[in-house]
């Protein structure tokens, strides 16, 4: 069998890095990219520009990426569902949760292989401490807070960081755990002059009773991107900037200084940061979806695991403009 012949939709910041990784990729041609603006950049490489999905389509293409703006995914996409071709969709899968459902509908009603690119389930740091959760290492979870701030890409103009940031939160948090959001609490702000917020802080239960919180914003020169899991053992930190994984552990030995053992409720123990294996998220993706195609067992997040997160994300929204509460159906 010969490679799978892909096409790439789009060629902007993240099409470009789509485009490096699949010229690398085993198995794979980069036959055909599809951008109306055309290769700024020069990375098309060997593979054919055009102009749409159509052009696209044409080229006899098995497989597709689609990253351009959220309001042009569903368009793509019941292109390429129409036509046969499996498709990896950059998140946030749509722009609204009935958007999404028409992607899920279409792809699923055509038997395609369909996915996501919530690249942080490809982080090893938080790959990581998933199967160490699975395992029990943590005991009981309690909470899943996470940290995901820095300055405003210009890239980014149809969607505000609720659905752009923020839904990589909503994603890796119920996939970590493994349970899906029962409700959140949202606020937001506009502080940039931009039509979309810029900020947001949300309070969620999750199905199992964790509690979770995630502060993201497009506001600050500093860039983190943290996740911390907090159970009856201790609790982790991923750092997903640098794939780096630590558990710091409920101490056994009591502190002998009193003041500072009453305020802290439980007894400092260990530190670990764990050596793991670093391989590119991207690549780890790309090489899912290409082995998924092939029809091979492979774990990617599924369309309708994206149609979940785009409704926490639009929940959000509603919390935070309507000053309440909102439970997600299940």
């Amino acid at each position: 069998m010969g490679n799978l012949r892909f096409g790439l939709v789009g060629i902007g910041m993240m099409g470009r890095n789509h485009a490096r990784v699949l010229h690398a990729m085993d198995g794979v041609d980069l036959v055909a990219v599809a951008d109306p603006a055309g290769d700024k950049h020069g990375l098309v490489g060997g593979a054919e520009l055009v102009d749409s999905v159509q052009d696209l389509i044409a080229h006899g293409i098995d497989a597709a990426i689609v990253a351009v703006p959220t309001r042009f995914h569903l368009e793509a996409g019941l292109e390429l569902a129409s036509a046969g071709v499996h498709a990896l969709v950059e998140k946030p899968l749509a722009a609204d949760p009935q958007e999404a459902q028409k992607l899920v509908d279409a792809f699923e009603a055509a038997g395609l292989v369909n996915a996501v690119g919530h690249i942080e389930r490809c982080n090893p740091a938080l790959r990581a401490m998933r199967a160490r959760l699975e395992q029990g290492d943590l005991g009981d979870i309690y909470q899943v807070a996470t940290r995901r701030q820095g300055p405003f890409p210009n890239r980014i103009a149809d969607v505000g960081v609720v659905k752009d940031l923020a839904t990589h939160d909503i994603d890796l948090t119920a996939w970590v755990i493994q349970s899906p959001y029962a409700a959140v609490t949202a606020q937001t702000a506009h502080k940039s002059g931009r039509d979309h917020e810029d900020l947001v802080s949300v309070t969620a239960m999750m199905a199992d009773g964790t509690v979770a919180s995630h502060l993201v914003n497009w506001l600050s020169p500093l860039k983190e991107r943290v996740t911390v899991a907090t159970g009856e053992r201790g609790a982790f930190v991923a750092d997903t900037l640098t794939g780096d994984l630590t558990f710091h552990e409920n101490g056994e030995v009591a502190s002998e200084w009193e003041a500072v053992a009453s305020f802290r409720g439980v007894s400092e123990g260990n530190s670990t940061r764990f050596a793991i294996a670093k391989p590119e998220p991207l690549r780890v993706q790309h090489e899912a979806f290409r082995d998924a195609v092939l029809g091979k067992d492979a774990e990617v997040v599924t369309m309708r695991e994206g149609l979940a997160t785009v409704t926490v994300a639009d929940a959000c929204l509603t919390s935070a403009r309507e000053g309440r509460t909102v439970r997600i159906d299940a």
